[in-house]
C-alpha cells in the first residue's frame, strides 16, 4: 500500500522483539471480518504505515524548515514513537476499552507503559537514550513539549491517515479514501497565536483534504466500524470478557498481553474447568462468537427517531447501572439474564478538529469548535455527523423483537 517500507536499525530491532511480534495477532479492526472478510489486517500492519508516513512528514516539514531539519535524525522519538503508537492494545483491539474502568487496568495508550517495562524492548531502545522508553509514552499520549507531537496523537495525526486507507483497502470499501499525500505536503510547524509554542498544523491550501479525511472517517464509522453485525460481535466479546472478570476468571491485569486467540482460548478453559454458570461463558457465548451466531437486533433507534430525545450517556458505558437495564431487559423478554446487550457506541473525538491553519493571508489561526471565517465549518459539520452517525440497538442471542415504548419506560425507571 505504501510501496517499500524501509526500517532504519533501530526500528528493526524493535520490531524484533517479542512485545511487537504480539501485533500480528491483534486484528486491526476486532470483528469486521465477521462482516468483510478482507479485513483480518493486524496491528503489526498499521504500526509499520504509521512508522513510515512519519518519516515521510519528517522529510517533507525538513525540507521547508529549519527547526524541523535542524533536529538529529539519530534521536529523533517521532518515528519511533509511531511505530509504537499501538503497542499496548488489548485483544480484538479497541473493543475492550468500552468496559467500566473496574474490568480494564486503562486504555491502550495508558497500559503501553507495561510493555516499555520488557526487558527485549528496552534494550531496543538504548541506542534512543536512558530516558527513550518516557519519552516516547508522553507522545503516544499527546503530551510533552515537543511540537512535533501532533504527528503521533492529534486532530490530524499520522494514524488516522494510514488506518483510513488500509482499512477501507482490506474491506474491500470505496469510503476510506483520503488524500495522503496532499495533507503530508500541507503540514507545517505553526506558532500558536494564543501562546504555547510550536504545533503541526497545516495549510489552507490543503483543507480541502482535510475535508475528505473527515468524510471517509464518518463513511468508515457508519459502513465499517459500527456496522450492526460488527457491534453486535463487539457486544457479545465485551460481555465474555466482563463475565470472565465478574466471576473472577480473569484478572483485570491479565487482559493485557494475550492476543486474540490467547484470550478468548483462557476464558474458555477456565469458564468450563470452574462450571456453574459461569461455564455458559465457554459452552454458549464463545462458540456463539467464533462460528457467527452473532446476537440479533430487538431494538434499533437512529438519529432520526431520537430527535429530541436526550439519551443518558451512561447507556454507552459498559457498567453496573446499564447492566441493570440489560437484566430488567433480559426478564422483559423472557431471556437469561446477561443474554440481552444495550450498545450506544461512542467516541468523543470520532471527528474532533482542534488544528493551527495558516492562511494564505501568512495569519496563524486555531480551528476549534467554531471553525474559520470564510472556510467551511468543520467542527459543526463533524459535531452533526457524529450526531447521524450513533445508533442505539438492543442486542439479543435468541431472537427477540422489543418496542421502543417498553424501551423507554425501563430507561425511565433506571
Amino acid at each position: 500500500m505504501w510501496n517499500t517500507i524501509r526500517l532504519d536499525p533501530v526500528a528493526i530491532r524493535i520490531v524484533d522483539t517479542p512485545a511487537f511480534q504480539r501485533l500480528r495477532y491483534i486484528r486491526q479492526l476486532g470483528f469486521a471480518h465477521l462482516v468483510y472478510p478482507g479485513a483480518t489486517h493486524t496491528r503489526f500492519d498499521h504500526a509499520l504505515g504509521v512508522y513510515h508516513l512519519a518519516r515521510t512528514a519528517l522529510r517533507i516539514l525538513g525540507e521547508t524548515d529549519e527547526r524541523v531539519r535542524a533536529r538529529d535524525a539519530e534521536t529523533d522519538l517521532i518515528p519511533y514513537a509511531a511505530l509504537l503508537h499501538d503497542i499496548g492494545h488489548y485483544a480484538f483491539s479497541h473493543a475492550l476499552e468500552e468496559l467500566e474502568s473496574d474490568r480494564l487496568p486503562g486504555d491502550h495508550e495508558a497500559v503501553s507503559a507495561r510493555f516499555f517495562q520488557s526487558e527485549e524492548l528496552r534494550e531496543a531502545m538504548s541506542p534512543l537514550g536512558d530516558d527513550a522508553a518516557a519519552r516516547i509514552h508522553e507522545l503516544i499520549q499527546g503530551r510533552g513539549g515537543d511540537p512535533l507531537r501532533g504527528l503521533v496523537s492529534g486532530s490530524l495525526d499520522l494514524d488516522k491517515m494510514e488506518y483510513l486507507r488500509r482499512d477501507a483497502r482490506f474491506c474491500g470499501v470505496p469510503y476510506g479514501e483520503v488524500d495522503v499525500d496532499r495533507l503530508l505536503q500541507g503540514l507545517v510547524v505553526l506558532e500558536a497565536p494564543e501562546g504555547g509554542g510550536l504545533e503541526v498544523g497545516v495549510h489552507e491550501k490543503a483543507v480541502s483534504a482535510l475535508e475528505s479525511l473527515l468524510f471517509a472517517k464518518y463513511q468508515m464509522f457508519r459502513n465499517v466500524y459500527w456496522h450492526h453485525a460488527v457491534r453486535a460481535a463487539t457486544a457479545l466479546y465485551k460481555r465474555i470478557v466482563e463475565e470472565a472478570v465478574r466471576w473472577e476468571l480473569m484478572d483485570p491485569g491479565e487482559l493485557v498481553g494475550p492476543t486474540d486467540e490467547e484470550l478468548l482460548g483462557e476464558i474458555r478453559r477456565r469458564s468450563e474447568a470452574t462450571g456453574g454458570e459461569a461455564a455458559r461463558i465457554g459452552r454458549r457465548w464463545i462458540p456463539s462468537l467464533r462460528n457467527r451466531r452473532l446476537p440479533k437486533r430487538a431494538l434499533e433507534i437512529g438519529a432520526a427517531e431520537m430527535e429530541g430525545v436526550q439519551l443518558p450517556e451512561w447507556l454507552s458505558r459498559q457498567g453496573s447501572r446499564r447492566r441493570t437495564l440489560e437484566d430488567a431487559l433480559a426478564d422483559q423478554l423472557a431471556l437469561p439474564p446477561g443474554e440481552v446487550m444495550v450498545d450506544y457506541p461512542s467516541k468523543r473525538r470520532m471527528l474532533d478538529l482542534d488544528l493551527l491553519v495558516l492562511r494564505r493571508s501568512g495569519r496563524v489561526e486555531r480551528m476549534g469548535e467554531h471553525g474559520l471565517r470564510g472556510l467551511i465549518d468543520l467542527p459543526l459539520v463533524a459535531r452533526e455527523l457524529y450526531r447521524t452517525t450513533r445508533v442505539l440497538r438492543v442486542f439479543t442471542l435468541e431472537r427477540r423483537s422489543l418496542a421502543t415504548e417498553t424501551f423507554m419506560a425501563l430507561l425511565d425507571e433506571e
